[in-house]
């Protein structure tokens, strides 16, 4: 298989200090593209030097969330002006997350809209991470595309079947994370199994979300070949086939790693 892990975490801690060993293991696994996420300011020329130092792995810039509390003076520019680096290939992850609250809802909201504006300008996809907030991220994603279209991915897909329909309607990918091959996501199954392939992108979001039969470990991008695996068998599809679509949606998507 030749496969694309479509977000992941390569500084956090239980990669970062394995790097070497985590990226031989996952290209001894298949993946040939990783995508290195950021959530904070401070990670960004980190998670940038990577994308720098490894051909196969690329970077984006984006406030989590969590952190908007903590960047309020990071705007549409700032994210412009770092994006133009030639390894950055997306804004984010950026959204709303209400389930843990971290940061004042009208803080996160503000931020998604910079976010949002910037894919927009930059033509680069956002990452969006949505939790337990899927009625004010459809709200705010159809206000902004009506401004003008912006491509997207929602990362670490855990909505419900309507949100995704929503989102399949603006024109998004969905990518699909280690839950789905936990026993109790049956609703995810459900809603994974019918996505359409064109649509579709695989991710570990490592070091978290370790897929079975790995849970419980700390998550890496080799483990995005099992979660391919689960979903192939879930969707009646071959493995191979499915790691290839996959992989060439997401060159689809973050068209500026074929740059």
């Amino acid at each position: 298989m030749r496969l694309a892990d479509s977000h992941c975490h390569l500084i956090y801690k239980g990669l970062g200090e394995q790097q070497p060993e985590v990226l031989a293991r996952a290209r001894d696994a298949g993946v040939v593209a990783m995508l290195n996420i950021s959530t904070r300011e401070n990670e960004w020329d980190d998670v940038i030097a990577v994308a720098e130092r490894e051909a196969d792995v690329w970077a984006s810039v984006g406030i989590h969330p969590h952190e908007a509390d903590q960047h309020p003076d990071i705007d549409t520019s700032k994210l412009v002006e770092r994006a133009q680096h030639p390894r950055v290939v997306g804004i984010g992850e950026s959204g709303l997350d209400y389930y843990y609250d971290h940061s004042d809802r009208d803080r996160q909201r503000a931020s998604f809209r910079a976010h949002l504006s910037a894919s927009r300008e930059t033509g680069l996809p956002i990452i969006v991470h949505t939790r337990d907030a899927e009625e004010d991220t459809a709200e705010l994603l159809r206000d902004e595309m009506g401004k003008g279209a912006f491509p997207g991915v929602i990362h670490c897909f855990t909505a419900s079947g309507a949100f995704a329909d929503i989102a399949l309607d603006l024109g998004f990918y969905i990518s699909i994370s280690g839950i789905v091959t936990f026993k109790n996501a049956r609703d995810l199954q459900e809603t994974a199994a019918r996505l359409p392939l064109d649509r579709l992108l695989i991710e570990t979001d490592a070091p978290f979300l370790a897929p079975v039969p790995h849970r419980g470990k700390t998550g890496e991008p080799a483990f995005v070949a099992d979660t391919c695996r689960f979903l192939a068998q879930l969707r009646g599809e071959d493995p191979e086939a499915l790691a290839e679509a996959t992989r060439q949606n997401f060159h689809k998507l973050f068209a500026k790693t074929l740059a």
